[in-house]
């Protein structure tokens, strides 16, 4: 597929997907082209065993200043609910297999904030800015602020953030576990591919699983929660990457998995 608001880069060795927006006159604004090219590149990369894991980043400068406004301001209801949303771009990012890590410099406002919020791990540079911004336009967030935040940051300091939509530096965000880690500006993508290779060397099988059950112990009772890992933790048998990765052990050599 031919991309007009992303890069899209494959590292082979790493076994690493990047993505880049690349809307730098609109400071990486998220339009429904940009929804629509993310959520194909995660797609297309889902299948793949040569890709474990996945960066989205928006380059040195900004990570996403939030909606493209004017692309927005006399948008229906209806168009507005039957467009890839942000919404669905986020779902799209949970429910992939693949582990995710946000690399935010700069601006990760309003939208640009959400779509952060959708990766799994995030990493920002000292130079970041992060804050749900929709009040000061009318509106509310749309894309996991207003679910996914407070799992992170605790009721009281969503509501602050939403309420008040003023951003705040790298260092209160990582304060309030709304990021992972902060790094100097310059280390941002070589602390994120760090990251990324990381997780990459271990099985898409165990990390796919591993995934999933946590995402659903977020939205469930213990019993439930504990029953889905149970489950998921089963079906690792079933792989020849567990096989692999046991006798690895055993033999004290490294495993080589395939992902199957």
């Amino acid at each position: 597929m031919t991309y007009t608001t992303i890069l899209v880069e494959r590292l082979e060795q790493e076994k690493v997907g990047l993505i880049t927006l690349n809307r730098p006159e609109v400071r990486n604004a998220i339009d429904y082209v940009l929804r629509q090219e993310v959520y194909q590149a995660i797609a297309e990369w889902e299948p793949d065993p040569g890709v474990r894991a996945i960066i989205i980043t928006g380059g040195d400068k900004v990570f996403s200043a939030g909606a493209d406004i004017a692309a927005m301001v006399n948008q229906t209801a209806h168009e507005a609910f039957n467009r890839i949303s942000l919404w669905e771009l986020s779902a799209k990012m949970m429910s992939s297999r693949k582990p995710i890590i946000a690399a935010i410099a700069g601006f990760a406002l309003g939208g640009g904030c959400e779509l952060a919020l959708s990766c799994d791990i995030r990493i920002a540079a000292e130079s970041a800015k992060m804050g749900q911004s929709e009040i000061n336009i009318g509106i509310i967030p749309g894309g996991g602020g207003l679910s996914r935040l407070p799992k992170l940051v605790g009721i009281g300091k969503a509501k602050e953030l939403v309420f008040t939509g003023k951003p705040i530096s790298a260092q209160e965000a990582l304060r309030i576990n709304l990021i992972n880690k902060v790094v100097p500006d310059e280390n941002l993508m070589e602390e994120a591919l760090n990251m990324a290779k990381d997780i990459a060397k271990h099985s898409s099988v165990a990390l796919g699983l591993a995934k999933y059950a946590l995402e659903n112990a977020m939205n469930m009772d213990s019993y439930t929660a504990e029953s889905i890992e149970n489950a998921c933790f089963s079906l690792a048998f079933a792989s020849d990457d567990q096989k692999e990765g046991m006798k690895a052990f055993l033999e004290k050599r490294k495993p080589f998995y395939q992902g199957k």
